[in-house]
């Protein structure tokens, strides 16, 4: 499985990003779907990711504030991220879970900055 992720950027605390993720290869072994982060000197997290029947699941962090949809159809997956503060600066990962070896799958990660 390939994944190509996309955004990112400067963004202002309050503000909002809206990250991107397309897997492509080996989509039908995907079972879930989803986003991690590592901010510097800190381990990587997750932030939310959603399953192939559509359970999603969030990081305490961005419960009320993170919204991550998909599309299967385009095996495309993409958070929307609201009310953005400087905790958020990290390196965002885009991440699948298969049913094949090697189970897990890392796209290129993509940095959101969030500061005035």
């Amino acid at each position: 499985v390939q994944l190509q992720a996309s955004g990112g950027g400067l963004v202002q605390p309050g503000g909002s990003q809206r990250l991107s993720c397309v897997a492509s290869g080996s989509v039908n072994t995907i079972v879930t779907m989803g986003w991690y982060r590592q901010a510097p000197g800190k381990q990587r997290e997750l932030v939310a990711d959603i399953t192939n029947a559509g359970t999603k699941k969030y990081a305490d962090s961005a419960k009320g504030r993170f919204t991550i949809s998909r599309d299967n159809a385009k095996n495309w997956v993409y958070p929307q991220m609201n009310s953005l503060n400087s905790e958020d600066t990290a390196i965002y990962y885009c991440n699948t879970e298969t049913t094949e070896f090697p189970y897990r799958y890392w796209g290129q990660g993509t940095q959101v900055t969030v500061s005035s």
